[in-house]
């Protein structure tokens, strides 16, 4: 199988869609796929607006169709719905080559929190994106029902994993949290509006705040909430032992389709605080003691309250959590990834003597 992946979001952003696609990439490469990258290092890009760390490809067209072109692949992974996507997606249905794509993140959402225009509005452009591919990629069941609600089809499950060895219940703690008053309420993540962060650090709850990453409302957020401890982007065995000295963690965003940084944090044995949406729900459970009804132990609690969920998480079993996630592994969301690429080659070659689509 040569395998071309074409994605608008690549190294050196930090986000959940990176590090999974990285992470696919690197379980690819060990089991010895051919794989070729289609990223915005190949491109002339300006900063998203508001987002200065996010670069975005400048017409790709033609790169884009040069590239794939030479590659001549069996099939096309296509994240995310940028300009590369795009492109990616054209080049597919002109050639007749079949492909997959992934719903990653909430845009329509995610436009929504910053600019005020209704999010039903975007949604007829995101289903026209996904509508010739073979397998749209979903992480969790209540985000399949969701797109399938929404008149996206031809849903299929993609997990997310976790480096085990990095995130993990034993460790180091970090230095500059552990003579902090506690408990220790913990987030990791993008600092931006659409994380939904003022839920979390507005609330009057004993304890001190922890907040660990970077982005366009950092600033503001530091000048607003002088109590919490913003400690900026941690990566690596810092970022596992923020995790690790933490009392809960606490995820208040309503737009993630998923959230890596809730099983990071139940691997390193903390129990996570979040609002009961899909993702959260997902991994958690209404219960609080996971998806799966057959786990015994309170790993968290999901609640619209969230001075509740996390009076709640922190009476959950650290140890609990640690072991729930190990259920989490990047090999087996890379068997779920090529179980739709391979379902999708086996359907192109049912097709052979169709005529090859065109872009709309």
């Amino acid at each position: 199988m040569r395998l071309a992946i074409a994605t608008d979001a690549w190294l050196p952003q930090v986000n959940g869609v990176v590090r999974t696609l990285a992470a696919t990439v690197t379980e690819l490469d060990r089991r010895g796929y051919e794989v070729e990258l289609i990223t915005p290092a190949q491109f002339t890009t300006l900063p998203l607006p508001g987002y200065s760390s996010i670069d975005v490809a400048i017409a790709p067209r033609f790169t884009v169709r040069r590239t794939l072109n030479a590659f001549a692949p069996d099939v096309v992974h296509i994240p995310t719905e940028g300009p590369i996507g795009w492109a990616a997606r054209n080049w597919c249905l002109s050639h007749g080559v079949p492909h997959t794509t992934a719903f990653h993140t909430r845009f329509p959402d995610y436009v929504a929190a910053r600019t005020g225009i209704s999010a039903d509005r975007l949604w007829p452009i995101f289903r026209r994106f996904h509508k010739h591919s073979r397998a749209v990629l979903a992480a969790t069941p209540s985000l399949e029902n969701e797109l399938i609600s929404r008149g996206i089809g031809k849903v299929r499950r993609w997990t997310r994993g976790i480096d085990h060895w990095l995130f993990r219940a034993e460790g180091a703690l970090h230095p500059a949290m552990v003579d902090l008053p506690r408990p220790l309420l913990l987030n990791v993540g993008r600092v931006s509006r659409e994380k939904n962060l003022e839920a979390f650090l507005a609330l009057d709850v004993p304890g001190t705040k922890v907040v660990v990453g970077s982005g366009p409302d950092e600033e503001m957020l530091r000048r607003k909430y002088p109590h919490v401890h913003f400690l900026g982007m941690l990566a690596g065995e810092e970022l596992a032992s923020a995790y690790r000295t933490a009392d809960c963690f606490v995820f208040p965003s309503l737009t993630d389709t998923f959230g890596l940084v809730v099983i990071e944090a139940l691997a390193c044995g903390v129990p996570v605080a979040a609002f009961p949406i899909s993702g959260p729900l997902d991994i958690i459970g209404l219960s609080g003691r996971g998806a799966d009804s057959d786990f015994p132990a309170r790993i968290g609690s999901c609640d619209a309250r969230l001075d509740s969920a996390i009076a709640v998480a922190q009476q959950s079993d650290r140890r609990a959590a640690a072991v729930f996630a190990q259920r989490f592994s990047w090999e087996h969301a890379t068997d779920q990834f090529l179980a739709a690429l391979t379902d999708a080659l086996a359907g192109s070659s049912t097709q052979s003597g169709a005529k090859p689509q065109f872009a709309e």
